[in-house]
């Protein structure tokens, strides 16, 4: 008996140590795309620099008109695009293995159309702008995530129900936004499009410092509670008989995920489809059946850098905010994953 117990707990350990190299071998190949691409962005451009004085001007001791470039332009760029896909990966896994959905997505659920109706709101009713208007579309998310929780409770969380409440409050906050934007004048409502396609071309200074910091800790957050998701992906009975509190434990997840949503959209607007498939490419590649959350959230740290290189770049024909860019890879794969589960249903 003796002997089989240590079977099984050695083989238990061998599993999880597979697991952990897998998923910091994703991660580490997420960093080189982010290194390669984000050593593209600083050389390349309408100013074009060697490495040489990239590196001397990200040191401030280069040419004015380098330090100008790469401190203010680029290299600020470059660092909101990772801090903000991360958080938009890292909430999307958590959003899906939280409630064992794969079209569980701030998009779909609408929490970023929520950021996107209270920055709007900002916009055209107060005149706010920087950590202000952050803060107001922060706020819109997280009051649209608490209504569709009141909405979605019945005697505990029913993930479907969840998911269906979610989509029809991204219809309403987005008919809201276009609504708004109808009844003001063009310029106004050419600055709102650019917000709600999704940008980080202006995030620099103060509002990166406090999007880097919130992400930062909200991380550090879900490295606490991660221990959960196992469990709870094999089911509410199953998770409860290894002794998790499945509510509090689903409720703590999903306060995360919607903090970081928020955070991220409040500052780069609701870049599409970087949460739904950023998880699903980690998934894939880790391809140990568990959420792979730090493997998502260095996905989409790659996607967003990348996708923003490409559409700053005009690589598709004409330069384009980084949402364009992520709804075309986006929209397709959504697509095919609906058509899948489809089949599978059948």
């Amino acid at each position: 008996m003796t002997a089989v117990s240590t079977t099984s707990v050695t083989a238990i350990a061998g599993l999880r140590a597979v697991r952990r190299r897998r998923q910091v071998l994703v991660v580490t190949g997420m960093v080189v795309v982010v290194l390669a691409a984000g050593t593209g962005a600083l050389l390349v451009g309408a100013a074009g620099l060697t490495p040489g004085q990239a590196i001397l001007g990200a040191l401030g001791i280069g040419d004015k008109g380098d330090v100008f470039i790469i401190q203010l332009l680029r290299l600020p760029r470059i660092e909101a695009a990772v801090v903000v896909g991360a958080a938009f990966g890292l909430a999307g896994a958590l959003f899906q293995s939280t409630l064992r959905n794969p079209l569980a997505s701030p998009d779909i659920l609408g929490i970023s159309s929520g950021a996107s109706l209270g920055a709007v709101i900002g916009l055209l009713a107060l005149g706010l702008s920087g950590v202000a208007l952050s803060g107001l579309a922060f706020a819109g998310a997280g009051v649209v995530a608490l209504a569709i929780w009141l909405l979605a409770w019945r005697k505990g969380l029913h993930s479907i129900r969840f998911v269906l409440v979610g989509v029809g409050f991204a219809y309403l906050c987005s008919s809201l936004v276009a609504w708004s934007m109808a009844r003001v004048e063009e310029n106004e409502a050419a600055a709102v499009l650019v917000w709600t396609v999704g940008s980080v071309s202006d995030i620099r200074g103060e509002q990166l410092a406090f999007v880097a910091a919130g992400t930062l800790a909200l991380c550090a957050a879900v490295a606490v509670v991660s221990r959960n998701q196992g469990p709870l992906a094999l089911g509410d009975d199953n998770a409860r008989a290894l002794g998790v509190h499945v509510d509090a434990a689903r409720i703590g997840s999903l306060l995360l995920a919607v903090a970081l949503v928020a955070l991220a959209t409040s500052a780069a607007g609701p870049i599409a489809f970087v949460a739904l498939v950023a998880p699903a490419i980690a998934r894939r590649l880790v391809n140990d059946g568990g959420a792979a959350l730090a493997a998502s959230a260095a996905t989409g740290a790659a996607l967003t850098l990348v996708a923003d290189v490409v559409g700053q770049h005009g690589l598709l024909g004409v330069a384009a905010p980084v949402g364009i860019v992520t709804g075309l890879v986006g929209a397709p794969y959504l697509l095919w994953l609906l058509a899948t589960n489809e089949k599978r249903s059948r």
